[in-house]
C-alpha cells in the first residue's frame, strides 16, 4: 500500500510530538520487539520505535525488516528514531485519518 507525498507529510506531522513507544536495544530484532511492535501498530496505527545500539546501516535494516515482517509503511527515520504507519482496517474509534 504506498503512501502518496501527501498522506507521507500528514503522517509526518501527526508524529511529531509522540513518543517512541517501543525500543530495539543491543540484541536485536527479537520475536518478542516484532510482537510488540505489531500489537501497538495494531492499537495505534501510527508508532514510533528506537533503534539504540545501532549504527546507519543497521538502522536502515531493522526498519527494512520491520517494514517486510509486518507489512508496515515506514514514513521517516530520524536519527536513531524510525515512524512507523499500518492502518487497522478493524479499529474504527480514534483512527488515524490520512
Amino acid at each position: 500500500m504506498p503512501l502518496t507525498t501527501a498522506q507521507n507529510r500528514t503522517l509526518k506531522k501527526l508524529a511529531h510530538d509522540l513518543k517512541p513507544v517501543v525500543i530495539v536495544g543491543q540484541h536485536g530484532l527479537s520475536e518478542g520487539v516484532l510482537n510488540e511492535i505489531d500489537t501497538t501498530l495494531n492499537t495505534h496505527e501510527l508508532i514510533k520505535v528506537k533503534l539504540a545500539g545501532a549504527d546507519k546501516e543497521d538502522r536502515i535494516q531493522l526498519s527494512g525488516d520491520i517494514v517486510e515482517r509486518l507489512s508496515a509503511e515506514l514514513i521517516q527515520i530520524i536519527g536513531r528514531v524510525a515512524i512507523f504507519y499500518r492502518p487497522n482496517p478493524k479499529k474504527k474509534k480514534n483512527r488515524v485519518v490520512i
